[in-house]
């Protein structure tokens, strides 16, 4: 998907795709909001009220009336927005202009509660993000009250008893506003041929791999991150006498694996690279820059795993990423960093209690891109070496210490430094 520039005078204007209840609000704050955050929800409704009085579309306005409005950069509403879209709350459409560029955002209806709770990734990142407690609070207020009709007899009258039938007078079909969702979108992480060449022969059924079960299928890899030989194997366990893969067991077995590989935790979204907002601007071809570019654009999982010679990481280096991604928050670029610094001064070893020490610090000074957590680490390396009066024998990061000449670095360094660059050429 192509980049496109985005000013506080471009305009957009809103389309409703949608009916939106007092529910569905309540919708937005209780069940969407612990997973978009609380800016990309007022961004929502505040779209929502830029609606005409028949909420069909609005008036042109321009992305600074948002950023007056929601009292946030356009950076900021820039990642709000894209949280609107990733759960299929929001379209967005895209034209250039002379001088000003031109956009449309087509608002959809949240999901049903039922819809929601029995949704194969909003549902697991929800009670990841809010944790078993205030999760089993929101089943109580959703949960359909029960009633013993036992001793009750249905008396309701039916439309003929009630009414007279008419001759045909002749209509037009009008398209009437209705509510509409929009589907949550997710790149094929799938080899689908793979996967059906790894399952024995006649085991499979050909209408097994149906369209919404393949779309379930590369959900649970995205969710779990799963690759297609393991998602095989986990299909292999159930797939039933018609050779139908039964789905129920399917996000069973896969919850199941997941929670024995990762010592019971549940997954959470630490496969995600630097926000826009906080990435260097490209054009930096020198080696510092490139380094930049790799920590911004790679997810830590991903880093971490290219140092482990693409060999996948333990379920310790995966809570430990947790750890810094989620109850430290730090982000995607300055994580890489920590990791690619504690690798090199700490004989390759991912040791918990001098990673917190060091990350404990950088939450304290407010680190938040890849270039302040270089940076910082520099300084506090020279500031131990100076108060132990000798100099470290341990190799340090391609980035640490050098200057910007291509010539000044080892070719170890830079065979590194070109593997890491691979995938994004």
């Amino acid at each position: 998907m192509r980049k496109v520039s985005l000013l506080p005078a471009d305009t957009y204007i809103v389309i409703n795709k949608t009916v939106l209840t007092e529910l569905e609000r309540k919708n937005i704050i209780n069940l969407y909001e612990p997973i978009i955050g609380p800016l990309s929800a007022s961004l929502y409704l505040t779209l929502w009220s830029d609606l005409d009085k028949r909420e069909l579309m609005s008036k042109d306005f321009t992305h600074h009336h948002l950023m007056t409005l929601l009292k946030s950069s356009l950076d900021e509403i820039k990642e709000a927005r894209k949280g609107l879209e990733a759960v299929g709350l929001l379209k967005t459409f895209y034209k250039n202009g002379d001088d000003i560029n031109n956009y449309v955002y087509e608002l959809f209806s949240p999901l049903s509660a039922y819809e929601f709770f029995n949704h194969p990734i909003l549902n697991i990142i929800l009670y990841n993000n809010i944790g078993i407690s205030e999760y089993d609070n929101l089943i109580n207020i959703y949960k359909k009250p029960s009633f013993n009709y036992s001793n009750y007899e249905d008396v309701t009258f039916t439309m003929d008893k009630t009414f007279k039938s008419i001759p045909e007078t002749g209509y037009n079909t009008i398209d009437i506003q209705r509510k509409e969702t929009s589907k949550i979108n997710i790149n094929e992480l799938i080899d689908f041929d793979l996967l059906i060449s790894s399952v024995p022969n006649q085991v499979l059924n050909e209408k097994a791999l149906s369209k919404k079960t393949k779309e379930l299928i590369n959900n649970l890899a995205f969710v779990y991150n799963l690759d297609t030989l393991k998602m095989s194997d986990l299909i292999r366990l159930t797939i039933d006498e018609k050779g139908l893969i039964n789905k129920d067991l399917l996000l069973k077995e896969t919850r199941k694996y997941y929670e024995y590989s990762s010592s019971g935790s549940l997954p959470t979204l630490i496969y995600r690279t630097q926000p826009e907002h906080l990435k260097t601007p490209e054009g930096n071809v020198s080696n510092r820059g490139k380094m930049i570019y790799i920590f911004e654009n790679t997810t830590p999982y991903d880093f971490l795993k290219n140092k482990y010679k693409n060999v996948n990481p333990t379920s310790r280096d995966l809570k430990l990423l947790e750890y810094l991604a989620v109850e430290l928050s730090l982000p995607p670029g300055v994580i890489n960093v920590l990791i690619d610094y504690v690798l090199r001064i700490n004989n390759n070893k991912l040791t918990m209690g001098f990673i917190e020490t060091i990350a404990g610090q950088w939450v304290r000074l407010g680190i938040k891109t890849a270039e302040e957590a270089m940076a910082i680490a520099e300084k506090e390396h020279k500031k131990t070496n100076k108060n132990i009066k000798r100099k470290t024998d341990k190799p340090l990061p391609v980035w640490f210490n050098k200057t910007n000449n291509v010539d000044e670095i080892s070719s170890e360094e830079k065979t590194e430094m070109e593997n890491l660059l691979k995938e994004f050429r």
